[in-house]
């Protein structure tokens, strides 16, 4: 499935993405609570005890939601041209990226620079290695662990250690 029609260089897009990506810059040179306190404000939801480390990097913002007591680790790119929803007691490890935009495989089509859309839903009590690519689509149930260097592709069923391009079964947990 491509996804839904997602027109980034819209007028109302850019200048979206030029907010965040400076709010981004400014969090990153500067992680101080005033910093952060502003780039809270640029997300959908941001549940309390929410901590992101230095080099965070994400497009809007706003579609973007955190559960409680989520940890980003630093140089987290999220690319939420479609909703990224983030549960409870998420660990994610340093150089995770969340891509929710895709493009049209044929040259000739991509000269359209049409993006597609696509959500990504992580459950509670996750915890995503090092290094890990999460892509469009992708849902990782409850209590999974996505071991280092994984790409998630689609559904990650809960409580499971998944790893792997693509991620798959490693065995189950508790």
């Amino acid at each position: 499935m491509k996804g839904l029609l997602f027109d980034s260089n819209s007028s109302e897009n850019r200048a979206r993405r030029d907010l965040v990506h400076d709010r981004c810059r400014a969090y990153t040179r500067s992680p101080s609570k005033g910093h952060f306190k502003k780039l809270k404000t640029l997300f959908n939801k941001c549940g309390n005890d929410v901590r992101i480390e230095y080099g965070f990097h994400c497009d809007y913002g706003n579609k973007i939601s955190f559960g409680e007591g989520v940890y980003l680790n630093i140089n987290c790119t999220i690319l939420d041209g479609g909703d990224v929803i983030i549960g409870d007691d998420v660990l994610i490890g340093p150089n995770v990226q969340f891509i929710t935009v895709n493009h049209e495989i044929q040259a000739s089509a991509r000269l359209h620079k049409k993006a597609y859309v696509q959500s990504i839903k992580i459950g509670n009590k996750v915890w995503i290695g090092a290094g890990v690519i999460i892509l469009p689509g992708a849902i990782i149930e409850d209590n999974v662990v996505v071991g280092a260097g994984s790409i998630v592709t689609g559904l990650l069923k809960s409580n499971r250690l998944y790893t792997g391009n693509p991620a798959q079964l490693n065995k189950e947990i508790e």
